[in-house]
Parts: C-alpha cells; sequence; structure tokens
C-alpha cells in the first residue's frame, strides 16, 4: 500500500513539473517581440526554429539547455515555444538556472509562416 502511494506521489509531481504553467509568466503578443529590449530564447526545435527564424534571437532547444545555458546572458528572457509542454519545461529549467522569465510566445505549426 506504500508503495502504491510513492507511485502514485512520483507520476504526480513529474505530471505536474510538465503540464502545469508557471505562475506569474504572462503570455506576450508576437507584435511586441521585436520591440522588446530583452533577450529572446527560442526554445523551439532547430528543424521547427529553421523554417520560421526569429531575428535576434538565441535558439537552443529544450533538450539543450542543461548543456548550454551558460550562452544567455543573465538578463530578463522571453521566451519562444511551439507549444505548451515545451513552454512549460523550458521556463522551468531556465529558472532553476536563475534566470528571470518575465513573457512567452507560442508559436503553434500552423503560424510558422507568420512571422518572417
Amino acid at each position: 500500500m506504500t508503495i502504491a502511494i510513492l507511485s502514485f506521489i512520483i507520476i504526480g509531481y513529474f505530471i505536474f513539473r510538465r503540464n502545469i504553467p508557471i505562475i506569474g509568466v504572462p503570455q506576450i503578443n508576437k507584435k511586441d517581440i521585436e520591440l522588446s529590449m530583452l533577450n529572446v530564447v527560442d526554445i523551439r526545435d532547430y528543424n521547427v526554429s529553421y523554417k520560421s527564424p526569429i531575428q535576434g534571437a538565441i535558439n537552443i532547444p529544450v533538450s539543450y539547455i542543461n548543456r548550454h545555458y551558460t550562452d544567455i546572458s543573465k538578463s530578463d528572457l522571453i521566451v519562444v515555444a511551439s507549444n505548451r509542454l515545451e513552454k512549460n519545461v523550458g521556463i522551468r529549467l531556465l529558472s532553476q538556472k536563475g534566470f528571470k522569465i518575465v513573457g512567452y510566445i507560442l508559436f503553434d505549426e500552423y503560424e510558422m509562416g507568420e512571422h518572417r
């Protein structure tokens, strides 16, 4: 019985970390990204971000954040992601590394050509 309860707690913890959004990080309008003086970190996969690049953004996919977070300057960041799961995981990883995330932008696959 104790093992079952412990298993549910562990599984619940991982589901929470992946799917529950970070409180206090607002979504930013896509048009405001060019007006922003903040650093933009594009955490979309290389194959996706190549098709719709964001000028001036640092492209570090979620799976590479732990290895390459030192390439990002320690200032306020805007995160660009392709879906909510990627956004949640990326913001949590960057926050754990000491970055302050001030907002995020979601680009889904149907909007990819819109930003060019």
